[in-house]
This record gives C-alpha cells, sequence and structure tokens, in this order.
C-alpha cells in the first residue's frame, strides 16, 4: 500500500520541487525578450509623420503586432535585406498575416522612392533617430538599425530579433505568439 501511495505521489512533489526550488532556464524563444517591457512613447517624446507629412499618433499603432524596421530614409543594403525580411515574414505567417503590419521607421534623410513600391501594405513613418533611440534599444555593441523589433497588441516593445537573423527562428517565434494570442487578438484594428 505504500509503494502504491509513493508512485502517485512522487509525480505531485516532483512537479513542486520543479516549480518552486529547481527552475530550469531553458528558453525556447530565439529573439531577446525585453523585461520589462517598453510601452509606445507619447506623440511629444517620439514624433512621427508619414510621407505626407502629416502626424501620426504613436497611440494609432496599437491592436496589432508590429514588426519593426528602423533605417535611415537612405536604405543602405542591410535596410533593404530587413525590409525584405520583414515582408517575407508577414508572407510566412499564412492566415496570421493580418494580424501583423509592418513599419519602417524612417530616420534621416528622405525614404528613398526606389524602396517605396514595395512597402504599398506597411506604415512608412518618419522619426528622429533619437527619438526611436530612447524607446527601442540595441544589444550591448550592435547599431540601432541592426535588428527587427516586435511590439504586442498593447502597444509595447516586447521582443528584439538578432542582427543577421534566420528567418525561420523569427517566424518559429511569431507562429507561437499568434497561437499564445488568438483568444484575445484579432485580425485588423
Amino acid at each position: 500500500m505504500l509503494l502504491v501511495w509513493l508512485v502517485c505521489a512522487l509525480p505531485v512533489v516532483a512537479s513542486y520541487w520543479t516549480y518552486y526550488v529547481w527552475r530550469p532556464q531553458s528558453r525556447t524563444n530565439y529573439g531577446d525578450l525585453i523585461d520589462p517591457q517598453r510601452p509606445l512613447p507619447s506623440a511629444a517624446q517620439l514624433p512621427l509623420t508619414r510621407l505626407d507629412g502629416q502626424r501620426v499618433e504613436p497611440a494609432s499603432l496599437r491592436g496589432q503586432w508590429l514588426l519593426v524596421v528602423v533605417a535611415d530614409g537612405g536604405c543602405d543594403a542591410r535596410c533593404e535585406r530587413l525590409l525584405y525580411t520583414q515582408h517575407q515574414l508577414q508572407a510566412m505567417l499564412g492566415k496570421d498575416r493580418g494580424r501583423l503590419d509592418r513599419v519602417w521607421l524612417a530616420t534621416g534623410a528622405e525614404p528613398r522612392a526606389a524602396v517605396l513600391p514595395a512597402l504599398r501594405d506597411a506604415w512608412v513613418l518618419r522619426s528622429d533617430r533619437a527619438a526611436v533611440a530612447a524607446w527601442l534599444q540595441p544589444q550591448t555593441g550592435q547599431a540601432l538599425e541592426a535588428h527587427l523589433y516586435l511590439v504586442d497588441p498593447l502597444g509595447n516593445w516586447m521582443m528584439r530579433f538578432p542582427p543577421q537573423a534566420e528567418p525561420q527562428k523569427i517566424k518559429r517565434d511569431l507562429e507561437r505568439l499568434m497561437r499564445a494570442s488568438a483568444s484575445w487578438d484579432r485580425e485588423g484594428r
């Protein structure tokens, strides 16, 4: 009888042990989780304008997952690669692609006209680099423009992907997030 009780109690004791005493530190996400999350700044802290000069409230970006690229408007080869990766990642989400918006925060020079046709269904917003850097921060030793940044539908910057990131691994993170948020996040704003 004691043996039967021990066999039944062992999984419960083991679960308490692993939860309260020994916590495994393995992680399954590819991107760096931002802890604590950083909410979208106000319009005074992060002034945003469309290409036509119309002001955009940062709060209007809430309601969708945002995959953000920060790059100078001149858009060098790294910028083009990130914008292409951003587009491909949205397309790879399949039925969930409508839940993710692409955002290019163009700093410095006017966005290069040759790049704009490929961004017709993305947010292309002009902003000051220093204002963006006060909100989004790169890994130590990296440039602000080296990463893809992920913002949740509540407007919190919550993940940063490494430079030279592997799209398949980013896709896996995005799919997990879409699956986990399916009960409360719907397509559209």
